[in-house]
């Protein structure tokens, strides 16, 4: 399998992914909380549309997929699992689960309560040990061939799915819907979420949208849509700049911004963009 981009250009703070369903509990669903601290839901307008329309989803899922693993098969990546030297252990699946950030821990332990005795639950202690490190004890020699045997199961596959949208992909579109962003920026949130995570740290997702509204207000608080977008692009660039690894953001600037200048606030195909210098076409 071809190495991803992103193992040189995405790497989270350890805390950004579980700070804040560590501090709520895990039976607490991100999205809510993410709407009711960071801007008030009633006062909101929402869309008849959004990124959760099911076409609009699949086009999020490639668009990412181009950023994260050079590809736009991102249905490929079920089975994609290695240590990309950044920190966070082993980075696996189609959102890039990691063993050091904890939310792989999270995924095993929802298909193992759905699927009990699965190739990977005698990995449960370990992964438990190792959350919060870049350590492979207990998991190596034979994780990640187990890894690649359970993404053959339909309802591993699923597992992904799910955690992928119940801690990225719906808080991403409930605040973005919340803000009267259309698809389009609904997805530069989901594409922040997925990069920087959610946690306390400056460059975590909610913080990128704070410095945004420094300069410029959300259409549900009466601004313009293009404006806010931009605002948020530029606080988005200036997140992934405080750290090396990010000094290429050409998911932003060939990508995000082409459709934004555009004005293609709805994500309309065709589509194409650059990420890393490649080409990538939606038709």
């Amino acid at each position: 399998m071809q190495t991803p981009h992103s193992s040189h250009t995405r790497p989270r703070p350890l805390t950004s992914r579980r700070t804040l369903l560590a501090f709520i509990g895990a039976s607490v669903v991100a999205g809510p909380v993410i709407a009711s601290q960071m801007t008030s839901a009633t006062a909101a307008p929402l869309r008849a549309g959004g990124l959760d329309d099911p076409a609009k989803k699949e086009i999020a899922m490639k668009l990412v997929c181009s950023a994260e693993n050079s590809s736009l098969n991102w249905k490929n990546y079920y089975r994609y699992i290695e240590d990309i030297d950044d920190g966070r252990g082993y980075t696996a699946g189609i959102i890039g689960f990691c063993s050091g950030t904890g939310d792989m821990l999270d995924l095993v332990e929802l298909y193992t309560q759905r699927k009990p005795g699965n190739v990977l639950a005698k990995y449960l202690p370990a992964l438990r040990e190792v959350d919060g490190t870049d350590s492979h004890e207990g998991l190596d020699p034979t994780f990640t061939r187990d890894w690649e045997k359970a993404a053959e199961d339909p309802a591993f596959q699923k597992a992904q799915n799910d955690e992928r949208d119940r801690v990225y992909f719906n808080p991403a579109v409930k605040q973005g819907k919340a803000d009267g962003i259309g698809v389009l920026g609904q997805f530069c949130y989901y594409d922040a979420i997925v990069m920087h995570g959610d946690g306390s740290d400056s460059t975590s997702f909610r913080n990128i949208r704070k410095r945004a509204l420094r300069s410029a207000k959300t259409p549900a608080q009466g601004g313009d849509e293009v404006t806010y977008l931009n605002a948020f692009l530029d606080a988005r660039v200036w997140a992934m700049k405080q750290e090396a690894a990010h000094e290429d953001t050409s998911r932003v600037d060939t990508a995000q911004r082409v459709f934004l200048k555009k004005r293609n606030l709805n994500l309309d195909t065709p589509l194409e963009w650059k990420v890393y210098g490649d080409p990538y076409r939606i038709g």
